[in-house]
C-alpha cells in the first residue's frame, strides 16, 4: 500500500506502459471515426457545429454581449469557442470514463495487464481532439483577432485541466463497474454542468452569492485564463491557478488511489 501512496511510483509505473498507453490510444483514436465519411475531421467539424448553433441563439436572437477589456474586442464566437474546448475535454472524459472498464471486460481478466492505464487512453484521446481544437482557435485567432505574445502561456494554462481530467477518469471508471447506472446519469449531469461552467457567460455575471461554486469549479478559473492569454493579451491570474491547480493534484491523485483500490474487485463484479 505504500509504494500505491507515493506518488513518484505513481509516475514510474504509467511511465513504464507509455507505449501501450500509445498504442491503445491510437486504436481508440482511429476506431471512434472509422467508417465515417469525414473521419477525424469530426473532432474539430462537431464543436463548429455546435459553436455556431449556440453564437446564433446567444449572440443573433438574445442579443447577448460579453464584457472586454478596454481596446479588446474579440470576436464573440472565439470566446464561447475558448469555453468549449475546455468543456468539451470534461464531456468527453465524464461521459466515457463509466463504460470504460465495461468496454475492455477481456482485459480487465488478464491478470497482468495494467487496468489503471485504460483511463489515461480516454485522457489521452480526449486531449487530442482538444489539441486540434486550440489549432483550430488560433487559426482563427490569426484570422480575425490579434495574436498575442501570452498565448505561449496556453499550455500552463491548461495544467490544471490535465491532472483534473485524469482524476475524473479514475474516479467515474471505477464507479461505472459497480453502479452500472453511472452510464446513464453522467450525460445529464454533463449538459447541467455546462450551464454551470462559464462557456456561455462571464463569471462576472454571475450573482455575487453564488461565485464561490465557480471558484470551486476547476472548468472556471482554466476556462477564464485560455480567453486572458488567447485573446486579450492578459496574464492568467495565478492566485486561481495555483489553487485550481493544487485541487486537481488532489482530485488525480484521489482518483488513482480509489481506482486501484476497487480493480481487485472488477473482474468478480464484471
Amino acid at each position: 500500500m505504500s509504494s500505491i501512496l507515493n506518488p513518484l511510483t505513481i509516475v514510474a509505473g504509467l511511465f513504464r506502459h507509455r507505449y501501450l498507453i500509445g498504442q491503445l490510444t491510437r486504436r481508440d483514436v482511429l476506431l471512434k471515426y472509422r467508417g465515417s465519411y469525414l473521419g477525424l475531421a469530426w473532432s474539430f467539424l462537431y464543436p463548429l457545429l455546435l459553436l455556431s448553433a449556440f453564437t446564433f441563439v446567444f449572440g443573433k436572437i438574445l442579443g447577448a454581449r460579453w464584457p472586454q477589456p478596454a481596446g479588446q474586442a474579440a470576436p464573440f464566437a472565439l470566446i464561447m469557442y475558448c469555453g468549449l474546448i475546455v468543456f468539451n475535454i470534461f464531456a468527453e472524459v465524464a461521459n466515457g470514463a463509466p463504460r470504460l472498464i465495461l468496454g475492455y471486460q477481456s482485459y480487465v481478466k488478464k491478470i497482468i495487464f495494467p487496468v489503471e492505464i485504460l483511463p489515461l487512453v480516454l485522457v489521452t484521446s480526449a486531449w487530442i481532439h482538444a489539441a486540434i481544437n486550440l489549432l483550430m482557435l488560433l487559426l482563427a485567432i490569426a484570422l480575425f483577432g490579434e495574436l498575442h505574445p501570452t498565448m505561449l502561456l496556453t499550455p500552463i494554462v491548461l495544467l490544471p485541466m490535465v491532472f483534473f481530467s485524469f482524476g475524473l477518469a479514475w474516479f467515474l471508471s471505477a464507479a461505472g463497474v459497480f453502479v452500472r447506472d453511472m452510464v446513464h446519469v453522467m450525460p445529464v449531469l454533463v449538459q447541467v454542468f455546462m450551464f454551470l461552467s462559464p462557456v456561455f457567460y462571464a463569471v462576472s455575471a454571475v450573482p455575487q452569492s453564488l461565485r464561490w461554486f465557480y471558484q470551486l469549479n476547476p472548468l472556471s478559473a482554466v476556462i477564464e485564463d485560455l480567453r486572458r492569454v488567447t485573446l486579450w493579451g492578459e496574464m492568467p491570474h495565478w492566485g486561481s491557478w495555483s489553487i485550481t491547480l493544487a485541487l486537481s493534484l488532489v482530485m488525480a491523485f484521489a482518483g488513482y488511489l480509489i481506482f486501484m483500490r476497487g480493480k481487485e474487485e472488477f473482474a468478480d463484479v464484471l
